[in-house]
């Protein structure tokens, strides 16, 4: 079976840190059924694998993780086409930033406060994108870049472009599920490289 934080980590069969991942199996099948069941389902429901795909796309470009781009811009290929690759490409280059920010509750952090970058897709690539994807990825920036600042009226522009309440779980659990599978991937490699 394939393991996606193996291949986006660059561990080869038989290294030290494949056998350091074989030795958490219920971890390492976990987070492999977590990402065919939001990447890949039978059933994709009220998110297409295109939209997934998307959504996977430029989330793997805000956090800067080329091996994830290009795992996920292949899928996006695939599902989406290359018109819509490139729509997504284009939205990440333009709306990157450094993150996360954002504001604590009143008292001691708030010293650590930062303003969160704005979100703003240049016209022609939302109009590529359409109103639905084009809110997804404003969402997906959000919860990137200022996580902190997570508020239940984040939903009401999901709900207008169409998302609905089981699509909104499949998008907030997607970008979750990227950040932990990218941060993985990365702290793997590092691992790999230290004596």
């Amino acid at each position: 079976m394939t393991d996606t934080i193996d291949r986006l980590a660059g561990i080869a069969p038989g290294s030290a840190l494949e056998k350091i991942r074989a030795g958490r199996p219920a971890a390492r099948d976990h987070a492999e059924a977590s990402h065919r069941a939001l990447l890949s389902p039978d059933a994709p429901g009220d998110v297409s694998l295109a939209e997934r795909f998307a959504v996977a796309r430029f989330v793997a470009g805000l956090h800067g993780a080329p091996e994830a781009v290009a795992l996920y811009a292949a899928g996006l290929a695939q599902h989406g086409g290359a018109a819509l690759a490139e729509a997504v490409a284009q939205a990440a280059a333009a709306t990157a930033a450094t993150g996360p920010r954002g504001a604590f509750p009143p008292g001691p952090l708030s010293a650590e406060d930062s303003p969160a970058p704005g979100f703003a897709l240049p016209p022609a690539v939302a109009a590529l994108l359409g109103a639905k994807l084009a809110t997804a990825f404003a969402y997906a920036h959000f919860l990137v870049f200022h996580p902190r600042d997570a508020a239940p009226e984040r939903f009401a522009p999901l709900q207008a472009a169409g998302w609905t309440p089981d699509g909104l779980v499949t998008l907030s659990q997607l970008v979750a599920f990227l950040a932990f599978q990218i941060r993985v991937a990365a702290g793997l490699r590092v691992l790999a490289t230290t004596p």
